[in-house]
């Protein structure tokens, strides 16, 4: 079951993050600190954290909040898909495409037209993710251009939108 998660499952969320982390091919070990500061930034969309859970066990979670690409001197609102994560016995079973579709659906529905994230090439092309320099927006840290990436949720939405992500 997808559902939105709960403030008294953060505790349990912030445990699940840093687990599923500590054996993620790319960690800094601060994922469950940065959920954190998420929520209380003024970019947490509740609507959009969302958790899997079965058996009534928290087994996957993912969040979408606000981020802005800086064109010019002007702002254009999108998403930050961060962090994805799914409990280790849980992996390669679905959990965390069921997750992103979910999201994606609610975000659609709310108007979000792309949404952007650092990650894994090979797990996230399947979700129509691209290197954000294919779309004209690049970044101002040391991160591998093939691990931003970005996918519209409506076609052609980053048309005519370049400029420089904000994280």
């Amino acid at each position: 079951m997808i559902r939105k998660e709960k403030e008294d499952e953060f505790a349990q969320i912030f445990d699940l993050v840093k687990i599923a982390f500590q054996t993620a091919k790319v960690s800094n070990g601060l994922e469950q600190e940065f959920v954190n500061q998420l929520r209380n930034s003024g970019n947490y969309i509740p609507e959009l954290a969302l958790v899997a859970e079965e058996s009534d066990k928290i087994i996957g979670h993912i969040m979408l909040t606000k981020t802005y690409i800086i064109v010019g001197g002007s702002k254009v609102e999108v998403l930050l898909l961060a962090p994805l994560s799914v409990a280790l016995e849980y992996r390669n079973t679905g959990v965390g495409t069921k997750l992103v579709h979910e999201s994606f659906a609610l975000a659609k529905e709310m108007g979000y037209t792309a949404v952007f994230l650092i990650g894994d090439p090979a797990y996230y092309h399947r979700f129509g993710f691209k290197s954000s320099v294919e779309f004209g927006v690049t970044q101002l840290h040391n991160i591998p251009d093939e691990h931003v990436m970005a996918c519209e949720l409506v076609p052609n939405a980053l048309v005519g939108i370049s400029g420089i992500i904000e994280w």
